[in-house]
């Protein structure tokens, strides 16, 4: 059996092993219940053999990795570790990172299920804010509602997938914490659907910062345009033809071209208000080196 890991180690690839036994997978959680324990992750380019006398390496690692920091923020499994880190704690730093800047003052902080509840939990537990449910994923007759090749169908799936627990919504200032804010429909009909069931606001703060760039290295993102993201359609609307040479100025948190584009994402999802994520905190949260870490989709950086 061989394995190879990416040249640049955009993706994992974890090593275990059960007595003379040994194992390959991207997620490190998947062999944990039959009995293996981790040994290591390949390092960037590298490729292994496993033989009777074990794992041997055949090409050693490269010096340079760009990880994906999507994996933490939203694409790995929660009980999944890269480099170390585990997933689930990671969103726990990255909410608390959240909390730090925030001055809302909600009456409950809750995830949209399931990729922003641990950076809830996170946010609440630095906020001192209560964590609460609002709403229930009920999952088992509905797939992933990114999947589908159609939006509208995306919708459906995301719409019938959330119930909501109208005891926990009546009458409440809300703060929602999603894993990212792309096309931003799901968001706003989650929205909506929380004022229709008695919300007095509707606070939103996603875990990341706003998506720029379409991922060219993995393809997570069933988005066939950048502009299906909502970023690039608002940069576009405000900048005409500049926008492309522009951008730099709207991945800056500091810049007022920032906050505007912010402000007029806010409007258009009817959020009582929105603050994203910097990425900076981001990648402290993530507590691997800045140098090693692929943020190509914020701020369009190789």
């Amino acid at each position: 059996v061989y394995a190879a890991r990416d040249k640049m180690g955009r993706t994992p690839v974890s090593v275990a092993r059960k007595d003379y036994i040994y194992c390959f997978s991207f997620e490190s959680f998947a062999y944990l219940n039959l009995g293996y324990t981790s040994e290591r992750e390949l390092g960037p380019g590298e490729i292994a053999i496993v033989t009777p006398e074990g794992v041997q390496t055949l090409v050693k690692p490269g010096e340079e990795m760009r990880i994906c920091t999507f994996l933490w923020v939203y694409y790995g499994y929660p009980s999944s570790s890269y480099e170390g880190v585990s997933v689930e704690q990671m969103r726990y730093h990255c909410g608390a990172m959240l909390a730090r800047r925030d001055d809302a003052h909600p009456d409950t902080v809750a995830g949209v299920p399931d990729s922003g509840t641990a950076h809830a939990i996170g946010y609440a537990n630095e906020s001192g804010i209560p964590f609460s449910r609002p709403f229930i994923k009920y999952t088992p007759t509905w797939p992933r509602s990114f999947m589908p090749t159609m939006q509208s169908q995306r919708n459906l799936i995301a719409k019938m997938k959330l119930i909501p627990v109208h005891e926990l919504i009546q009458d409440r200032s809300l703060l929602l914490i999603d894993d990212s804010i792309v096309r931003g429909t799901q968001l706003r009909e989650t929205t909506e659907f929380l004022y229709q069931s008695g919300a007095r606001e509707v606070h939103v703060r996603p875990a990341c910062p706003p998506l720029l760039y379409g991922c060219k290295y993995l393809n997570f993102s069933r988005s066939t345009s950048v502009m299906d993201l909502i970023t690039r359609r608002v940069i576009a609307d405000l900048e005409g033809d500049k926008a492309e040479e522009k951008l730099p100025l709207y991945s800056d948190p500091d810049t007022p071209e920032y906050a505007r584009m912010v402000e007029e994402i806010r409007k258009r999802l009817h959020f009582t208000s929105l603050q994203y994520n910097r990425l900076d905190d981001l990648m402290k949260a993530t507590g691997v080196a800045p140098c090693k870490l692929c943020t190509y989709c914020w701020n369009g950086k190789e």
